[in-house]
């Protein structure tokens, strides 16, 4: 049903209020600031309109507004902060990032050592699907790798090892993974320590299962963040960097745990399979599509088996051939 005028006039209205308080209590955080107060660097825990949990070198957190000439902050960021109250500060300067996550244009966060796909027996792994992930990290220039999970639910464990064989020669790491049986948890955990991670992946893969495994008093950790920053509910539907108890850290963003795939040009798609770039140039023809061509670099490479088949397909299958 479509608006009337009068209810389009109210939200527009009820907007710029909320526009007008965001800007005023940034410009009266500003305004409190002493130039003789010690600036201090900090980690953005979570955003929520123009408020930020930064938390200090110390651990302690801090509840902040940010200075309206420098770019907004998102979790997983480095910023330099000073404080005006005693849990409260002004975000004066954006420490240079190392990466960036982006949904629609949006940017989700900063920082990223680790993104993980995590996938699952049930429901299937499905190759094409998983190949589209890495493309978009590939694109995106993040590190990603790839966790299998509810391998208790295999018959044939062997062949869902030699299914990922192909992604491990491309040089993924690859884990086997059962929450429910404890499997290979305590390796995983490992990999995690000195590390900021995502876990990606479709719905009912065991996304919140591993979550939760790796840091058991999530509940806890959440209500202590929504009490000092003042968010309450909409601390679980935001971004939110989680410490893990046995070491690293997990950026925890509902809203791209199934990562929305990107519209990736032929090119974008080619450059996205990494075992493929060592031959990427070397075909006979500069406008090579690797498809029909003779004298192509890459098919002969799969032909030679320096490029897994079925690892090909997928790519023919990306592209629409």
């Amino acid at each position: 049903m479509s608006l009337t005028r009068r209810q389009k006039w109210r939200i527009e209205k009820i907007q710029a209020e909320r526009i007008a308080r965001a800007n005023k209590a940034s410009n009266d955080s500003e305004d409190l600031l002493d130039d003789e107060t010690k600036a201090q660097t900090g980690l953005v825990i979570t955003r929520y309109g123009q408020r930020l949990l930064v938390e200090a070198e110390s651990g302690e957190l801090y509840q902040c507004t940010g200075r309206r000439n420098i770019e907004l902050s998102v979790a997983g960021d480095q910023v330099v902060f000073q404080t005006i109250d005693n849990d409260e500060g002004v975000v004066t300067a954006l420490l240079e990032r190392d990466n960036l996550l982006r949904r629609s244009q949006k940017i989700i966060a900063a920082n990223i050592d680790q993104l993980w796909l995590v996938v699952a027996v049930e429901p299937h792994y499905q190759f094409e699907l998983i190949d589209r992930y890495l493309v978009v990290a590939e694109n995106a220039n993040l590190p990603i790798n790839i966790v299998v999970n509810k391998i208790e639910l295999s018959d044939n464990p062997e062949q869902v090892i030699y299914d990922f064989s192909m992604y491990e020669s491309a040089g993924y790491n690859v884990h086997y993974l059962s929450v429910k049986e404890q499997t290979n948890l305590g390796e995983f955990k490992a990999q995690l320590n000195h590390k900021a991670h995502i876990f990606l992946g479709q719905s009912g893969v065991g996304k919140s299962s591993l979550i939760n495994e790796l840091i058991p008093d999530l509940n806890l950790r959440v209500n202590e963040l929504s009490t000092k920053s003042k968010l309450g509910k909409h601390t679980t539907t935001n971004t939110t960097l989680y410490h893990i108890p046995s070491g690293g850290d997990l950026i925890d963003s509902p809203g791209i745990r199934e990562f929305q795939l990107d519209d990736l040009t032929d090119k974008e798609i080619l450059s996205g399979f990494r075992e493929f770039k060592p031959f990427i140039g070397l075909c006979k023809f500069r406008n090579c599509a690797h498809i029909n061509e003779p004298k192509c670099a890459i098919k002969t490479a799969v032909e030679n088996g320096d490029i897994n088949s079925k690892r090909y397909f997928n790519y023919l299958q990306l592209i629409g051939v």
